[in-house]
C-alpha cells in the first residue's frame, strides 16, 4: 500500500541559506510560492516554444491527416514555402500561454499540496493528495492559457493563416466574437489538461519515489546534480504516460477550435467532429506527441527542479 502523505519540505541547511541568491526563501511561505511559480514560468514557456514545430505539423496532422504524408515531409514543405519562421509558427501565443501556464500549473500545485498533505487532509494516501493538488492547480492555470492556446491552434490549422501574429489573432477573435471567443475552448481544454497534468505530477512523483527507492539511500545522500538527473528520468516517464492519457482530447481541442461552427455547442461540435473522424481519429498524431511529450516533460522537471536547486530549494518528490 502507497504510504500516507508526507509533503512538508524539510528547512535547508545554514550551509544552503547562505548560497541563496535571494534570501532565505522558508518551505511553504508566500515566498516560496511565488519561487515555484516564477519557476513554472522558466520551465514551460522556453519549453513549449522549442517544440513548436513539433506542435505545429502534430496540430495539422489531427485536423487533416491527409494534410502531410510524414512529420518530415510537413517540415520539408513549410520550410521550402515560408522557411525557419513557417517551421516556428504560432510561437508567440505558444511562449506567452504555456509561461502562464506554467505559473499556474507549478506554483498552484506547490499551494495544494501543502494545503491538502498538510494542512486539511494530513492522513489522506500521498497519491491522492498529488492527484487532488495537480488537477486544482491544473484548472486554474488552463484559465491563464485558454485564450493563448486558442489563437495559437486558430494560427496554425487554417490556411491561408487566420492570423500572423499573436496581436493581430487576439484582436480577430476579440472583434468578431468577444472575449468569450477566446474561451471556447475552455471545456475541452480541462478535460485534455486535468487528467494529463495529474498523470504528470503523480505519476513524477511516484517515479521518484521509486527511483530512489530502488537505490537503496535516501534523496538527501544524492548530491544535487545526481537529483536534478532523477528529476529528468522521472520527468521522461511521466511524460510518456500523460501524451497517452490526454491525446484523444488534445485532438478534439484542436478540431474544436478550427471546426466549431457559429453558435454551435460545445457538445453538440464535439459529436459532430466525433462522427466523422471515429475512435482511431482520436488517436491521429499520437507517436509524435509521445516524443514531443515525453522530451517537453523530461526537460521542464529538469529546469524546474534546478530552478528550485539554484535558489537553495529541495528538488521535488523523493520523500
Amino acid at each position: 500500500m502507497v504510504s500516507t502523505a508526507s509533503t512538508s519540505l524539510k528547512p535547508p541547511s545554514a550551509d544552503t541559506l547562505k548560497s541563496q541568491p535571494f534570501g532565505k526563501i522558508e518551505p511553504n511561505s508566500t515566498k516560496y510560492f511565488a519561487a515555484c511559480m516564477l519557476g513554472g514560468i522558466v520551465a514551460c514557456g522556453p519549453t513549449h516554444t522549442l517544440v513548436t514545430p513539433l506542435d505545429l505539423v502534430k496540430t495539422r496532422r489531427q485536423v487533416d491527416p491527409k494534410l502531410y504524408t510524414s512529420n518530415f515531409k510537413a517540415w520539408r514543405t513549410i520550410f521550402a514555402s515560408d522557411g525557419l519562421r513557417g517551421v516556428f509558427f504560432g510561437w508567440a501565443p505558444t511562449f506567452v500561454g504555456y509561461s502562464f501556464q506554467g505559473l499556474g500549473k507549478y506554483g498552484f500545485y506547490e499551494v495544494f499540496k501543502h494545503e491538502y498533505g498538510d494542512n486539511l487532509f494530513p492522513n489522506t494516501n500521498r497519491t491522492l493528495v498529488y492527484l487532488g493538488a495537480s488537477a486544482s492547480a491544473e484548472f486554474i492555470a488552463d484559465i491563464f492559457l485558454c485564450p493563448f492556446e486558442s489563437i495559437k491552434v486558430r494560427m496554425q490549422t487554417t490556411m491561408p493563416a487566420y492570423a500572423h501574429n499573436l496581436r493581430e489573432g487576439w484582436s480577430k477573435v476579440v472583434e468578431k466574437e468577444g472575449i468569450s471567443g477566446l474561451y471556447k475552448g475552455i471545456a475541452p481544454l480541462w478535460a485534455r489538461q486535468i487528467p494529463y497534468t495529474m498523470c504528470k505530477f503523480a505519476t513524477f512523483e511516484e517515479t521518484v519515489h521509486q527511483i530512489y527507492k530502488t537505490l537503496g539511500k535516501p534523496k538527501e545522500s544524492y548530491n544535487k546534480l545526481q537529483q536534478t538527473g532523477v528529476s529528468f528520468l522521472g520527468g521522461y516517464i511521466a511524460g510518456i504516460a500523460c501524451a497517452v492519457v490526454s491525446h484523444p482530447a488534445d485532438v478534439m481541442v484542436s478540431k474544436l477550435n478550427s471546426d466549431r461552427k457559429p453558435g454551435e455547442s460545445a457538445g453538440k461540435a464535439m459529436s459532430r467532429i466525433y462522427g466523422n473522424i471515429g475512435f482511431t481519429g482520436l488517436w491521429n498524431g499520437l507517436p509524435v506527441r509521445i516524443v514531443m511529450i515525453g522530451t517537453l516533460t523530461a526537460f521542464q522537471w529538469l529546469i524546474y527542479d534546478s530552478f528550485k536547486v539554484y535558489l537553495g530549494l529541495p528538488t521535488t518528490g523523493g520523500h
